[in-house]
């Protein structure tokens, strides 16, 4: 189940198309000037409350809706959900940069001003707000609390609770929160109305980013330190509510059974289950055996081998153990291993490239994944945005004023992920490899490949917490041992690989950006501005300074159409995948689920989100609502 994003940080996204002035308008105010010889006010079009934002294009509900078109309005409530997490967590506060939280702990019992469908692209619908109003020359959003909207202790959600929870994220929250919030000011506007303040209208985003706040509990933080963790439930307003927690190992839900949102239109149909536990388990080995013997009931397969050879069991054939893969149209963004460009090793792009071309894609798709994959070929794959052949004119003007610091090939030969003929001897690509080695100052000496300069042997670690990485990871280090470099697997558990990612001490780890994110925007500051590189906790994680992306990401967040963003969004496309900061993975567009045969499904899946929380217990009293079993599949 996705939880809402509030926990990703750099998942925050959205936008709105304003109400502006048109040019015939600006005209026509000029020539009455000039006609009339005396001063007049040409007043823009008034602003409108809508029931939703959407970051490009007209929202896919209209004001009256009464549900989304993927749930059960009148699915039964009941049952108990129970599904498994691998992160040993050991607090409940997931807004700071501290801590591994529970999961489920901020979608289930926080929420925002607005939240989105799932099934168009960046919409954002009535939550704790019930409207928005943009600004015309969109330098602010107004918006409206719902009257109903409570914490669980039957206390209003207030405008007081969203103004702390702003400042209070931006002062004391993730540091990721202060590079969102930073051109965002806010006040209050009236008793039930508050307003954010945008220092750059360019940036489309930044209402979306306001209304996708998670707004907590002032009274409750007035006893409570927020920059602690605790194990402690908090206070919440959401649709369930923490019922029992055993740290590190198992976190219950319970429905709120008098859920103020339960009637909202964004609502209606979801949280239909009274409880919802989620089971830690370290190990993927042992959570296999877990779904497979019903100590859980639903599970995404993430592993090719395991979907291919490890359900062959009589609980599958007999159709009691649901498996099957859901179509969807999820951008698949980039997954891929990402280097530290911060150590001295991996900043240059030559010595990255060369231990790029160890991975041999092609035979580990037909030996250890079963040809389930394709690989990746761009940071925006199955989009717009996704760069092909060689830059256009749009591109190049952007492009062109760093062109003496940028990667010669990137305006002479269309970037092509390396290939091999998949019989596990890449030796084409190991020469090219040894070449590039050489030429970067990396040189063999008595098998080891060696500084020429400081006489340092060249050494790699792969840092995971996944052990199925291993057997992934095996033939590049084969490759790795033949081009003279040591290399080395290192399992750690969640909390610390989060210590050591935060505190920028690794090598090479695995990565995935854009989830789902349709349109590049702020997010892409964060995952690669110079700014954000030695922040402990940033999302530039691989340490990227290069001032080619920071101009571009930046052009990204004050694009201001489509025509704008599509060149920028291509253009970073080209710099990232030229300079080589990751080696890229692998894709596939479908869930592979497996589940137990007790749920209800609605007929129409989303195209961008599973949407568990739209299921329910189908033993439960059956409705006239139109629904399959959970054995068909969409």
């Amino acid at each position: 189940m996705r939880e809402p994003l509030n926990i990703l940080i750099s998942s925050l996204r959205g936008g709105h198309r304003p109400t502006r002035q048109s040019s015939g308008f600006r005209l026509r105010c000029r020539r009455l000037y000039a006609l009339l010889a005396i001063t007049l006010v040409c007043v823009a079009p008034p602003a409108q409350a809508a029931h939703g934002i959407a970051l490009w294009g007209d929202l896919k509900y209209p004001p009256n809706f009464q549900h989304f078109e993927y749930v059960n309005p009148k699915a039964p409530k009941g049952g108990t959900l129970k599904l498994a997490a691998n992160a040993p967590f050991d607090s409940m506060n997931p807004f700071i940069l501290k801590g591994v939280a529970a999961p489920g702990i901020s979608g289930y019992l926080y929420q925002s001003l607005m939240t989105p469908s799932y099934d168009e692209p960046q919409s954002y619908y009535g939550l704790i707000a019930d409207s928005i109003t943009v600004s015309p020359d969109r330098r602010s959003a107004v918006f409206t609390l719902n009257p109903k909207a409570r914490w669980h202790d039957g206390a209003p959600i207030t405008v007081a609770d969203v103004i702390w929870s702003f400042r209070t994220l931006k002062e004391k929250g993730h540091p990721a929160y202060r590079v969102l919030f930073k051109p965002i000011t806010i006040e209050k506007s009236g008793a039930r109305q508050v307003t954010f303040h945008f220092a750059d209208a360019a940036q489309r985003e930044l209402p979306l980013i306001a209304a996708s706040m998670p707004v907590l509990p002032k009274h409750y933080f007035d006893t409570v330190p927020f920059e602690k963790t605790t194990l402690t439930p908090p206070l919440g307003s959401g649709p369930y509510r923490v019922k029992s927690v055993d740290p590190g190992r198992t976190i219950t839900f319970e429905r709120v059974k008098d859920y103020w949102g339960a009637n909202l239109p964004s609502q209606k149909g979801l949280h239909n289950f009274d409880i919802i536990q989620y089971d830690i388990y370290r190990d993927d080995v042992v959570a296999l055996e877990g779904i497979k013997s019903h100590q859980f009931d639903f599970h995404e397969e993430y592993i090719a081998r395991n979907w291919a050879t490890a359900y062959d069991i009589p609980a599958v054939a007999s159709g009691a153990l649901i498996k099957t893969r859901i179509p969807h149209k999820i951008p698949r963004g980039m997954q891929g291993f990402l280097f530290n460009t911060r150590t001295e090793k991996f900043s240059d792009p030559h010595v990255r490239e060369a231990i790029g071309l160890t991975l041999d894609f092609e035979w580990m798709n037909k030996v250890l994944f079963y040809d389930a994959y394709e690989r990746n070929s761009s940071y925006f794959n199955n989009t717009d945005f996704a760069a092909t052949g060689l830059p256009t004119k749009e591109e190049l003007a952007l492009l062109a004023p760093y062109r003496h610091n940028l990667p010669a090939a990137i305006f002479t030969t269309p970037y092509t992920v390396p290939t091999t003929d998949g019989s596990g001897f890449a030796r084409a690509n190991l020469i090219r490899a040894q070449a590039l080695l050489d030429n970067a100052g990396w040189v063999m000496k008595d098998g080891v490949r060696t500084d020429a300069k400081t006489g340092e042997a060249l050494t790699v670690e792969f840092l995971m917490t996944q052990r199925t990485f291993e057997r992934v990871v095996g033939i590049m280090r084969h490759n790795l041992e033949r081009l003279g470099i040591a290399s080395s697997f290192r399992y750690v558990d969640a909390s610390q690989y989060q210590k050591r990612v935060d505190h920028h001490n690794f090598d090479i780890i695995s990565i995935w950006w854009n989830q789902g994110l349709f349109y590049p925007g702020s997010e892409q500051f964060m995952f690669w501005h110079s700014s954000q590189a030695d922040i402990e906790g940033s999302q530039n994680l691989g340490g990227v300074r290069n001032k080619a992306v920071d101009a571009l990401v930046e052009r990204i967040q004050r694009a201001q159409t489509l025509k704008e963003l599509i060149p920028a969004g291509r253009a970073l496309d080209r710099v990232l995948l030229g300079e080589h900061y990751v080696i890229p993975h692998w894709n596939i567009n479908a869930w592979r689920v497996v589940y137990w045969d007790q749920f209800g499904r609605p007929p129409i899946t989303p195209a961008y989100n599973l949407a568990i929380d739209s299921w329910w217990d189908k033993t439960r009293t059956a409705t006239k609502a139109p629904h399959h079993s959970a054995g068909a599949t969409p």
